[in-house]
C-alpha cells in the first residue's frame, strides 16, 4: 500500500492490550515479576519480527478460526503501533529489572502498572500514546532534517 498504510486489525491490537493487562495485574497478585520479564520478551519479539508475536498468533490462529473474536480491519501505519509495543515492552524490563535488583519495588510496580493504564486507555477510548510520542518524533525528526540542512548550507 501507498505512504506506508497498511492493513491493521485492531481486535488483534485489542487482544494485545487485553493481554497485556491481564498479564501485569497476574504478575502483582502473584508476586511474580518474571512474568513482567515474560511479557517484555513478548512485546519486543512482535515488536521485532510482527509476525512472530505471540499474542498476534494466538490471535490469528485460535481465537478468530473459532469465531472468539471477530477482525476489524482497517488502513492503518502499523509502524507507529509497533513502536508503541516496544516502548511498553522496554518499560516493562525497566520494571523487572527495579523488583529484581534493587530496593524499589513501588517503583518496578508504578511503572508495570503505567504500561498497563496506558493499554487500558488505548482498549477502552482509543488512544495511544505510545502512537502520538512516535508521531510526534517523527515529525520532531523530520523538521530537525530540514533545520539542519538549512543551517549546513549557510
Amino acid at each position: 500500500m501507498p505512504n506506508g498504510i497498511t492493513r491493521v486489525d485492531r481486535t488483534a491490537l485489542k487482544f494485545n492490550q487485553a493481554s497485556i493487562i491481564t498479564i501485569v495485574a497476574a504478575a502483582f497478585v502473584s508476586q511474580l515479576p518474571w512474568l513482567l520479564a515474560a511479557l517484555a520478551l513478548v512485546l519486543l519479539v512482535g515488536t521485532a519480527v510482527p509476525s512472530a508475536g505471540a499474542f498476534k498468533l494466538f490471535y490469528a490462529k485460535i481465537l478468530r478460526p473459532l469465531g472468539i473474536l471477530r477482525p476489524d480491519v482497517v488502513e492503518e501505519d502499523n509502524v507507529q503501533h509497533l513502536f508503541a509495543q516496544g516502548l511498553g515492552g522496554i518499560f516493562l524490563i525497566a520494571a523487572f529489572a527495579l523488583l529484581i535488583e534493587s530496593n524499589y519495588p513501588v517503583l518496578g510496580w508504578g511503572i508495570a502498572f503505567l504500561v498497563a493504564a496506558l493499554a487500558l486507555v488505548n482498549l477502552t477510548v482509543n488512544f495511544c500514546l505510545g502512537c502520538v510520542l512516535y508521531l510526534r518524533l517523527r515529525r520532531w525528526s523530520y523538521f530537525t532534517k530540514i533545520f539542519l540542512k538549512r543551517v549546513t548550507n549557510y
